[in-house]
């Protein structure tokens, strides 16, 4: 199966799920045959074959172009961003676009490796509205917002633009989805993260 554009509702899915293999895929190297060494980052070099060499990004506040801003971007990111686990789903689709919905989990290595998951914004909503009204936003330890990654293809199948949004939310050992050994799209998530 195809993976280039026109999409398909099978081929868009199936894009986003390598997209996500991808980004969660961990460099192996062995220094030798007795002293085996797991790198646990991850590759930007591989990732960024995934996109065209003048792709151009917008990742929060940092603008990108070119597949050497890519690799020390997501170099940098992958520094900060320990054990990183995501997932991505297909919200929709055109003939060469693509709308995807995210939430990855990390250790950020700036901050204690506290947990942190991202999610992306879609609908900010007032955070009183759904804490009650006398709940003042100031006093929440949490905050949630929701959204889409836009991406559009070149007709070779590579990315040549990704647009995002988002915000971190520390969470705590307890709420992690996407723990040790678990697959990330076996986990349910509810719709009040959607």
């Amino acid at each position: 199966m195809s993976l280039a554009p026109p999409f398909t509702r099978e081929t868009a899915n199936a894009k986003v799920k390598k997209a996500q293999d991808l980004w969660n895929t961990r460099c192996v190297f062995t220094i030798s045959d007795s002293s085996p060494l797991v790198d646990r980052h991850r590759n930007p070099q591989n990732v960024s074959k995934a996109y065209t060499e003048d792709s151009v990004w917008r990742n929060r506040d940092k603008f990108l172009t070119g597949q050497a801003e890519i690799v020390e971007f997501l170099t940098a990111k992958w520094n900060k961003e320990k054990n990183y686990r995501l997932r991505k789903e297909l919200f929709a689709w055109t003939e060469n676009r693509i709308a995807v919905q995210f939430w990855y989990e990390y250790q950020d290595s700036n901050d204690g490796l506290k947990w942190k998951r991202y999610v992306l914004l879609y609908h900010a909503r007032p955070l009183r509205r759904h804490m009650g009204k006398d709940h003042d936003a100031r006093d929440a330890d949490v905050s949630r917002c929701y959204g889409l990654e836009d991406w559009t293809f070149a007709q070779d199948g590579r990315m040549r633009k990704r647009q995002m949004s988002g915000n971190d939310v520390e969470i705590s050992e307890a709420e992690r989805w996407f723990t040790d050994g678990v697959d990330v799209n076996s986990v349910d998530i509810s719709e009040k993260h959607w």
